[in-house]
């Protein structure tokens, strides 16, 4: 084998060893205050339908076909969507609905990447205003532990989280002024 070969196999091999050291587990949460109260801001979030005013992903694909099963919120309701490179495809389906306090969504991603992760808003009051924390968590399998090691997940998800919390904030606080 040449001296080339040997460095491409000892740099596959130390790519492979760093991802395997990558956590198990991952867990990306962002939270902002909204100046209104938590039944404005759940009523936003519990319906699927709701979404496309605020979503980051929303306006990615104009072209992506959406699906909704169940009731219209709350426990049962899903949303299934299939676009673009950007949007992807998977479904979304709530578990918990305690409201105006926390809704439990399990997400079951089919592109770009298989998976299933969990996520979460919590409302708790903040004065008159809202504190609104949204988290995704999910374990890592080695491909995602792979994909760590060249793309800084926690800052991709964590500044779509800011954009959907942003756009959440403007059109909860506009209706609320209006």
């Amino acid at each position: 084998m040449s001296f080339l070969g040997l460095l491409i196999v000892a740099a596959l091999g130390g790519v492979i060893a760093l991802a395997s050291l990558k956590p198990n587990a991952f867990s990306v949460s962002r939270s902002a205050v909204i100046d209104a109260p938590a039944d404005s801001i759940f009523s936003k979030l519990a319906d699927f339908r709701a979404w496309k005013d605020w979503s980051p992903w929303a306006k990615l694909d104009s072209n992506a076909k959406e699906s909704f099963d169940g009731p219209e919120s709350g426990v049962g309701s899903s949303f299934a969507w299939s676009g673009n490179r950007k949007v992807g495809a998977g479904k979304m389906t709530i578990l918990e609905c305690v409201k105006d306090e926390l809704l439990r969504i399990k997400l079951e991603f089919e592109r770009p990447m298989r998976a299933t992760n969990a996520a979460s808003f919590e409302l708790k009051p903040e004065g008159d205003a809202t504190r609104l924390t949204w988290t995704m968590k999910g374990k890592n399998d080695f491909h995602a532990k792979l994909f760590s090691l060249f793309v800084n997940c926690e800052k991709l998800v964590g500044g779509d989280f800011e954009k959907g919390l942003a756009n959440l904030k403007a059109l909860v606080e506009e209706k609320s002024a209006a």
